[in-house]
C-alpha cells in the first residue's frame, strides 16, 4: 500500500548520531541509486485513522524523510506483531535482489555503482 511518509508514525527514537553511521550512509546512497528495496511494514493507528505505526524501517524512512520522498511503499501487518516483528522478518531473497538489481539497470545505473552499494552492504556495522 501507498503511504504518506507523513502519516507514518515511528514506534521507537533513533539512536543519537544515526544519521552518521556507516549503515545510514549505505541506506542513503543505495535508495538513491535503486530505490527502496525492501517496504517498511506498519499497522494502522487504531485512535487516528489515515495515520500508521511504523513496525520495521526505522533508518529508511528516516532516510526516505531526508530525500524528501513523499510516500512509500509499505506493507501491512498485523496487531499482533507490533511488538515481535523483526524476530519474524523476511530478509530479502536471492531472486528478489536479481530483479532489484535488473531493475536499477534498466533505469540506467551503472554496474560499477550496483557494485559499489554492494560492498557498503556487505560490510557490518560495528555495534
Amino acid at each position: 500500500m501507498t503511504v504518506p511518509v507523513e502519516v507514518i508514525l515511528p514506534l521507537k527514537k533513533l539512536r543519537e548520531g544515526v544519521h552518521q553511521s556507516r549503515k545510514y550512509a549505505q541506506i542513503v546512497s543505495s535508495i538513491k541509486a535503486v530505490g527502496l528495496v525492501e517496504a517498511p511494514v506498519v499497522i494502522p493507528d487504531p485512535q487516528n485513522s489515515g495515520s500508521y505505526f511504523l513496525l520495521d524501517g526505522h533508518l529508511r524512512i528516516e532516510v526516505v524523510k531526508e530525500l524528501g520522498v513523499p510516500t512509500v511503499e509499505c506493507l501491512i501487518g498485523r496487531d499482533e506483531e507490533t511488538y515481535t516483528y523483526n524476530q519474524r522478518i523476511n530478509r530479502l531473497r536471492p531472486v528478489q535482489e536479481h530483479r532489484m538489481i535488473a531493475r536499477a539497470m534498466e533505469r540506467g545505473v551503472p554496474q560499477e555503482r550496483i557494485a559499489e552499494i554492494d560492498t557498503l552492504a556487505g560490510a557490518s556495522e560495528p555495534a
